[in-house]
């Protein structure tokens, strides 16, 4: 009986969070379906009087959204790809090679995790402008691999830590050089840490503002923070339209989540059980 009633209270607790998860999303929802005159509305109800879907037409139409869209799906996969790249071999050095100065290196990728990217606004910024990377896609694109690297360095280290070493030395014994035994062997079997990297460093150039906003100026290279953003202005904020895109700009993020969401599980997991 007391396991039923822990289990019960267990379960509702669960349906607690989810209905705090998903009430927000429902209310973004309701508002990109006002009508112009209730956005100010504090009604509560899901589906408002008279909901239309102008909203979505405006924002898929008479915005640039297509461009905002672009422009961030080439930023998120450029920095995802750079990202799981540099991350894979290097974490790959640091797990199998015995380094000098490794433990330090370690301790300082760690470290960069502590300070916030608005600290790195200023050195970027400088950095940039002297490449000539100011107002470009790349110079973002490359901002974003930096502060994301370090995270996606020491998660594939880690998981690399519990991948056996015996199996490339056997992938060695059949004939495999170096390079051919972490290509056909190790990276395979790191495929979960290979998706995480991908996510976070896909995320980090999907979702960011501030790096953005400091580095391009030109509106046909805004990214989507940027381009939502601009919707609102100093005497009004077009809320629906906001709230629309806001729910489009969710959608490729959701997608990319649900088709790699085996992998993720067992990336989330990754080091806890030892093969």
């Amino acid at each position: 009986m007391r396991t039923r009633l822990c289990s019960l209270g267990w379960h509702l607790l669960l349906i607690l969070l989810v209905m705090a998860t998903i009430y927000p999303v429902l209310q973004i929802f309701s508002i990109s379906l006002r009508p112009s005159n209730a956005l100010y509305s504090t009604s509560l109800r899901i589906i408002p009087e008279d909901a239309s879907f102008e909203s979505y037409r405006v924002i898929l139409f008479e915005k640039p959204f297509w461009i905002w869209m672009r422009n961030s799906l080439i930023v998120s996969f450029a920095t995802a790809i750079l990202g799981v790249t540099l991350a894979s071999t290097s974490a790959y050095a640091l797990s199998r090679f015995e380094l000098r100065g490794k433990n330090p290196m370690l301790f300082g990728i760690l470290t960069t995790q502590m300070f916030p990217a608005t600290m790195l606004l200023l050195p970027l910024y400088l950095l940039m402008r002297n490449l000539g990377l100011v107002n470009t896609l790349l110079g973002v694109v490359l901002a974003y691999t930096a502060t994301a690297l370090p995270f996606c360095t020491w998660t594939m280290k880690g998981y690399y830590d519990t991948i056996p070493r015996s199996l490339e030395e056997a992938g060695l014994i059949d004939g495999l050089d170096e390079l051919g035994a972490f290509w056909r062997i190790t990276l395979p079997l790191a495929a979960p840490a290979l998706v995480i990297t991908f996510l976070f460093s896909f995320l980090a150039g999907y979702a960011e503002f501030i790096v953005a906003r400091t580095l391009l100026v030109s509106k046909d290279l805004y990214t989507l923070p940027l381009g939502l953003e601009s919707l609102a202005s100093t005497f009004q904020t077009e809320w629906a339209n906001y709230a629309a895109g806001s729910l489009l700009v969710a959608i490729p993020v959701v997608a990319l989540f649900l088709l790699l969401s085996r992998y993720l599980v067992e990336g989330l997991t990754l080091g806890g059980v030892k093969g």
